[in-house]
């Protein structure tokens, strides 16, 4: 069979652009309008992508005065986005630094019930100084400290997950037996950041598990994915630096003893679309023209760990920012952000714009075919299985994706034309994990 294309629709309130939420279109209150976010998942799902995936951090995400800040619990807004759905797949993320893992695991196995099997969990550590002030901490968590609670927490979620087996549910009127004791597992789990008795309180999910995806590129981060991620959300500016990443994490999934191929890299993608060229540098022109720099420049100051005075607009960063082992936050963005700049030559007011767009990913604009020809070249030069797609405005950017980008990849044969499974391990083409706690038929013989 063709190898092919895996697409999640990243969503975000007005779009992906900061300004996004300026233009004529918008609905600046759409971030707390489930009805809103119902008709992108349906939009997606008439596109026939893979997921819809929410970001999520347990703080204020940036500056009110900025662009709409306030955000729904993804799961709350999943559960809502799913019974208005059938096929496509629900992500949100969740950190392992600020929950628990009995909680979290029964959060996604219900969702997972819920949803017929359409749920992923976005892994994160959360890198930032205000949401560990919200749980109590002075100071950030550092980097490896995060880590290595974030391999425990994983273990100790898939442990709660795998506890009921999938027989133990036995439903039995006549005998009068609901379930089989013996094929429910308590963990038992005693570690050095979690003690967790279980089982947990709920069968096993139609997934077995939830999909599990990972969002981080530090040296750390690559190591945990490719030791527990299936999918993972990543950021890179050039096709050398993704070719570099997706060898990398390939390999290092192997030394895990798993097969590369059963992990999916899926970079963000932030196409400005237009019907001509002009048309679709109109937009991003206009979106850039919107943003507020100053609101800007602090967001990047904060990123670099710099007073905003620092950065000058109409300068390039300063020569003595701090060297990568000093930022306990988010390494591999602070690194792409730097490179980038550096690599361009571009003035503070030139990366805001960058920035403005995705953050770091990689933003650029064009027509439906030239979308459609960076999408495939990334995925045949060994860049990518797949794509992030974040438009910068929304609903506008997502349905231009599904009306005039993905008709052209299907006509390539690069994508489906049909969904051919109901889960998300059924879209991106995973197997179905069996619980821990079986033993094997040889054990048993």
């Amino acid at each position: 069979m063709t190898r092919q294309l895996r697409l999640n629709a990243f969503l975000m309130s007005t779009g992906h652009h900061e300004a996004s939420w300026r233009l004529e279109e918008s609905d600046p209150r759409s971030n707390t309008d489930v009805a809103h976010f119902v008709r992108l998942a349906q939009t997606a799902e008439r596109g026939l992508m893979d997921s819809v995936f929410f970001a999520d951090s347990p703080a204020l995400f940036g500056e009110v005065g900025r662009r709409p800040a306030g955000t729904l619990e993804p799961t709350v807004l999943l559960t809502a986005m799913g019974a208005a759905t059938s096929r496509i797949g629900l992500i949100a993320t969740a950190s392992t630094s600020y929950n628990d893992p009995f909680n979290l695991a029964r959060r996604f196995a219900s969702l997972d019930h819920v949803s017929g099997g359409r749920a992923g969990w976005n892994i994160v550590t959360t890198a930032t100084l205000e949401a560990a002030r919200n749980f109590g901490l002075d100071e950030l968590p550092a980097h490896a400290d995060r880590y290595r609670r974030a391999r425990e927490f994983v273990e100790v979620a898939t442990k709660l997950w795998d506890s009921w087996e999938d027989d133990a549910v036995l439903a039995d009127k006549d005998a009068g037996a609901w379930g089989d004791t013996e094929k429910v597992h308590p963990i038992e789990h005693v570690g050095q950041h979690f003690r967790v008795h279980g089982a947990l309180n709920l069968p096993r999910s139609p997934q077995g598990r939830p999909v599990l995806v990972q969002a981080g590129s530090s040296e750390d981060g690559r190591d945990f994915a490719a030791q527990y991620a299936e999918a993972i959300f990543t950021a890179q500016q050039t096709l050398e630096d993704a070719q570099e990443f997706y060898a990398d994490i390939k390999a290092r999934a192997a030394t895990f003893g798993r097969d590369p191929e059963k992990l999916l890299v899926l970079p963000g993608i932030v196409p400005a679309i237009g019907s001509t060229e002009a048309e679709a540098r109109a937009l991003e022109e206009e979106l850039d023209r919107l943003i507020l720099p100053e609101y800007a420049r602090r967001q990047l100051a904060r990123t670099l760990r710099v007073a905003p005075e620092r950065l000058q607009l109409d300068e390039q960063l300063p020569d003595d920012l701090p060297a990568e082992d000093q930022i306990e936050g988010a390494k591999s963005r602070y690194t792409l952000i730097v490179t980038l700049a550096r690599r361009e030559g571009l003035t503070v007011r030139e990366l805001i714009g960058r920035l403005g767009g995705g953050r770091g990913h990689r933003t650029f604009s064009g027509t439906p075919e030239q979308v459609a020809d960076a999408i495939e070249h990334w995925f045949t030069s060994g860049a990518a299985d797949g794509f992030n797609v974040m438009p910068p405005a929304l609903p506008s950017g997502l349905e231009a994706f599904v009306d005039h980008v993905v008709p052209i990849l299907q006509a390539r044969g690069l994508f489906r034309t049909e969904y051919t499974g109901s889960t998300l391990r059924d879209h991106y083409g995973l197997d179905r994990p069996d619980s821990q706690y079986v033993t094997p038929l040889e054990e048993t013989a």
